[in-house]
């Protein structure tokens, strides 16, 4: 396995895979990996015959009031699991080297990105399309592996490489959780014990909410009041939001008559958990 932080040598690595026929693929990510991001490189490694990993903790896609200095590192442990997963290359710049001085060029995908966290977070999913944009170019891969847990940054990738023509392709991967529910997120190790066990209402009002649709509810002001109860329930959260939205322009809905995504987003402690669940519904009519 090679670990590399030079761009124009992991880029003539993934050129050279290409050049040999072998499909590549790419898991972008920002460390402290765990069996969510285990599950995207498993994937890639089904898929492809090159896998590449990129562990870069993004400060562009952090607010002026989010501290970056919190968010869990754990380098030799990634890069223990990614040898141990057959990964080829391991991608680890410098932020000097991914943003250099002066640097003047963002990638804005308006309309998705002011939407659910695009809201509560400006600038967030800026930082986001800039860096996924820009390891798409260092990293030229046939294939990149995304989770479905992040399903607005999925979306806003999506929509990005389709509308910038970017050669890659993009692969949604399910959501992995915890035995109790709880989506896993490199966030969840900042939690207490008392606050792990209240997070886990997170998805249990997704699950319930879903078997709530697909039994004939469809009034979302009913169904999202319904989340927030339940959530108030489990103990002390900032709700950011409930919003059940189009699976694909993230649209919010006021009765479900198509596919949709519940989704919602918490504060608890100190820690931000997002979360979602598609739903499909008949067609109306």
């Amino acid at each position: 396995m090679l670990k590399l932080t030079a761009i124009e040598t992991s880029r003539q690595a993934v050129w050279a895979a290409r050049q040999k026929g072998q499909q590549s693929g790419l898991v972008p990510t920002m460390g402290a990996l765990h069996e969510g991001h285990y599950s995207l490189i498993r994937e890639a490694r089904a898929r492809c015959d090159f896998v590449a990993v990129s562990v870069f903790v993004n400060p562009a896609q952090f607010g002026p009031n989010e501290d970056i200095t919190a968010y869990p590192r754990t380098e030799a442990a990634d890069l223990a699991a990614c040898e141990s997963l057959g990964v080829d290359l391991v991608f680890v710049p410098a932020v000097e080297s991914i943003f250099p001085p002066n640097t003047l060029t963002n990638v804005v995908v308006s309309g998705l990105t002011e939407r659910l966290c695009g809201l509560r977070r400006p600038g967030h999913f800026t930082g986001v399309a800039t860096v996924v944009a820009k390891l798409f170019h260092i990293l030229p891969t046939d294939v990149a592996f995304f989770g479905e847990k992040d399903y607005q940054q999925l979306q806003i990738v999506k929509r990005m490489v389709r509308d910038l023509d970017i050669p890659i392709d993009i692969v949604a991967c399910p959501t992995i959780r915890e035995p109790d529910g709880l989506a896993m997120s490199s966030r969840n190790v900042l939690l207490s014990t008392d606050e792990r066990q209240r997070a886990a209402s997170l998805s249990h009002a997704l699950f319930r909410t879903r078997d709530r649709v697909l039994g004939g509810e469809r009034d979302v002001a009913t169904l999202t009041a319904a989340i927030r109860d339940e959530i108030k329930a489990a103990g002390p959260f900032d709700v950011d939001y409930v919003e059940i939205v189009d699976d694909q322009s993230l649209e919010p809905l006021t009765t479900i008559d198509r596919s949709a995504r519940i989704c919602l987003a918490a504060r608890i402690g100190t820690v931000h958990l997002i979360d979602n669940i598609g739903v499909d519904v008949p067609p109306t009519g």
